[in-house]
């Protein structure tokens, strides 16, 4: 197949041409950055939180009125132990935030308090002996905390724990390829804390702020005495429904004086499906664009060499006249398609990892992978291929005798 005469064809059809390698360029840009997204987001879905979320639910409870410090502490003890009254339930904690929520506390871990800048900033979670065995945390270093060790913490009072258990992720980042256990650092300015065990995973909550230290929690040995507090409770296998209704009458039963909306039990599946909304979404329309855009790109070139083919129908029947066989022409409108798609995927080469510069720098994206762009261009390639093939094969199946019936 000679190239040439392609080329000078193209040439007669400049705005087609190039309308079409522009459709290409821009669809490849475009799909290339949306797959990232794509996948970026599939694997925020898909990161583990570290809690047995089949077993796991949520309470958030407020008291009426603003309890002093000592009485919030008698209902919360209360409320333990009413809860861990509750057929189905396993085990049960009380605790300021939990993973995959909307917010919580973070502090910056220092290795001493004359240290100016945090190594890594740490999510804060408030824990008792209760909290490993209720959330399933696996501790891969060092001990439990002891019922000793728990103390209580008003609003206004200083977060100065004097032993802490950290995840995995965070002992990486202080102490890489050491083990952290006996060693100290600092959460915010408080005095050194000693680290007694260290649990294999805990995430923080959802927030693009955290998400470069996802991983990194700290319990301290607390319990947050204000008018509100979260309860996590551990079901019993295959209780979880029971439990998510039978836990709130309880509350209620043993203490009227509070407050539980229908959005104040959740469990973990309902917790990650809320968490992830947007990452699903965004996920789901990056999906559509793609599909669009591909769709749209494929109907272009089939539009485009219909429409050649019905100009070139003397011509084609010439070609057959002077024996060119259905192959040939099947081989030039394929090859010309070939051509044009070919440049449009070394302009959309371009402009992907130029629009993903621009993403880079204002949302502080992740720079785009080159095997999205080869991928990408195979994939062009391909769709421009199959969407020639038959108004090609239509072309080349044209009667010499009926197209040159007027030559």
């Amino acid at each position: 197949m000679q190239i040439k005469p392609i080329l000078r064809a193209l040439w007669h059809h400049k705005a087609g041409t190039v309308l079409i390698v522009l459709q290409i360029a821009l669809t490849l840009a475009i799909v290339c950055n949306s797959l990232f997204i794509i996948h970026q987001r599939v694997v925020r879905l898909s990161r583990p939180s570290g809690v047995d979320e089949d077993h796991v639910l949520m309470i958030q409870n407020q008291w009426i009125g603003s309890p002093t410090p000592q009485q919030a502490r008698a209902l919360m003890s209360s409320d333990l132990e009413t809860l861990r009254r509750t057929p189905g339930v396993a085990d049960v904690f009380a605790s300021n935030a939990y993973p995959l929520g909307s917010g919580g506390w973070s502090k910056g871990v220092r290795y001493t308090m004359d240290q100016k800048s945090a190594t890594s900033p740490t999510a804060i979670y408030f824990a008792d002996e209760h909290a490993l065995s209720t959330l399933g945390l696996t501790l891969v270093a060092g001990r439990n905390f002891r019922s000793e060790e728990v103390g209580q913490m008003a609003a206004r009072d200083s977060l100065m724990p004097k032993v802490i258990i950290i995840t995995k992720a965070l002992a990486d980042k202080l102490f890489p390829g050491d083990s952290a256990v006996g060693k100290t650092i600092c959460i915010g300015n408080a005095p050194p804390s000693t680290i007694i065990g260290v649990v294999d995973r805990l995430q923080t909550w959802i927030g693009s702020f955290s998400d470069a230290w996802v991983e990194r929690s700290t319990l301290v040995p607390f319990r947050l005495l204000m008018s509100g507090t979260t309860y996590l409770v551990r079901a019993r296998p295959g209780e979880l429904t029971e439990v998510a209704q039978a836990a709130p009458k309880a509350l209620f039963a043993a203490n009227p004086l509070r407050v539980i909306g229908p959005k104040d039990v959740q469990t973990f599946s309902q917790i990650r499906a809320a968490a992830y909304r947007s990452d699903r979404g965004m996920a789901i329309l990056m999906g559509v664009i793609c599909l669009v855009l591909l769709a749209t790109t494929a109907a272009g070139i089939v539009g485009l060499t219909s429409f050649w083919v019905s100009q070139r129908r003397k011509h084609i029947g010439v070609r057959r006249a002077l024996g060119a066989t259905r192959g040939d022409i099947l081989g030039y409108f394929c090859t010309e398609n070939l051509l044009i798609s070919f440049g449009g995927v070394m302009v959309g080469a371009v402009l992907a990892v130029g629009l993903n510069l621009l993403l880079v720098d204002r949302f502080e994206m992740e720079r785009l992978s080159l095997a999205y762009v080869v991928v990408g261009t195979v994939a062009l390639l391909l769709l421009g291929q199959s969407a020639v093939f038959v108004p090609a094969l239509r072309a080349s199946r044209l009667s010499p005798a009926e197209v040159t019936r007027s030559v």
